[in-house]
């Protein structure tokens, strides 16, 4: 694998929406349709969101934005990679990278939601390595034995 190019991204590269399609789809498969939180592309174009995408050369390797809630704290979203390229460290690099950005943006905590189900077993464990804390619901969320909430103090 070449060295990762993350970059902001306007969200029009096929590469970039069928990924972003991809992992609407999926969510929409291993969870019961109230508990579907991931944002379809034109979501994501949202003012209060930077994305970023993921390349190796050529190829849209993954994704993750942050959204901003308020001054002082930001939601983790769309953090996929693509399934072809699993467990080969990209989500680690994109995690990393979203930290650094929402840190230099000044944010004082980044939280996430994710799936309590089995299928999301290596996201949590991911989140956990990186100092993410289990937490209690954020923004509009409410409680939900489909999710799964953390956050991390930056």
């Amino acid at each position: 694998m070449n060295e990762l190019v993350i970059s902001v991204d306007d969200l029009s590269d096929p590469q970039v929406v069928a990924l972003l399609e991809g992992h609407v789809a999926q969510m929409r498969e291993v969870s019961p349709p109230e508990s579907v939180h991931a944002l379809d592309v034109q979501a994501l174009k949202g003012p209060e969101i930077t994305f970023w995408a993921a390349r190796d050369g050529d190829e849209v390797v993954g994704c993750v934005a942050l959204k901003r809630l308020d001054d002082e704290h930001a939601e983790l979203k769309s953090m996929r990679t693509l399934p072809s390229r699993l467990r080969q460290g990209i989500a680690g690099q994109l995690l990393r990278h979203a930290v650094r950005q929402a840190r230099a943006a000044g944010y004082g905590r980044l939280s996430l939601e994710t799936g309590n189900e089995d299928f999301f077993e290596p996201a949590r464990t991911l989140y956990a390595r990186y100092g993410f804390a289990p937490a209690e619901p954020f923004a509009d969320y409410t409680h939900d034995p489909n999710s799964a909430y953390f956050t991390l103090r930056l």
